[in-house]
């Protein structure tokens, strides 16, 4: 989930390799509705989106399904002060990337989440 088109499709075609099925939008609320009624192994978020940023994301997920906060992994190209870190890290969030990241960081993320789960 990014407002970027360009930055969903590079997420998508890094992810798409192997048997992983990605979807990816550029619209929190409508990333929103996919996380309530589907079940993903991680769900990637930006955290500044203009419309409806990746903070409300996290508390709209967290009050209505929780049990899907831990498999968000922020992605950001802003520095987030180790407070702001803390702070999505309390929220149950599962960690907090740079961009850009690279398709190893990922899959071992995806896989330590799948043993979580």
């Amino acid at each position: 989930m990014d407002d970027s088109p360009e930055i969903c499709q590079l997420y998508s075609d890094m992810l798409s390799m192997g048997d992983n099925k990605v979807k990816s939008v550029n619209d929190g609320r409508e990333g929103l509705e996919l996380a309530l009624k589907n079940n993903y192994d991680l769900i990637l978020l930006d955290i500044c989106m203009p419309k409806y940023s990746g903070m409300e994301f996290i508390y709209d997920l967290k009050e209505k399904r929780p049990s899907e906060v831990n498999k968000v992994i922020i992605v950001s190209v802003l520095e987030l002060s180790e407070a702001h870190k803390k702070k999505l890290l309390k929220l149950g969030i599962h960690s907090v990337e740079e961009k850009p990241s690279t398709v190893q960081k990922l899959e071992t993320i995806k896989k330590d989440l799948l043993l979580k789960n």
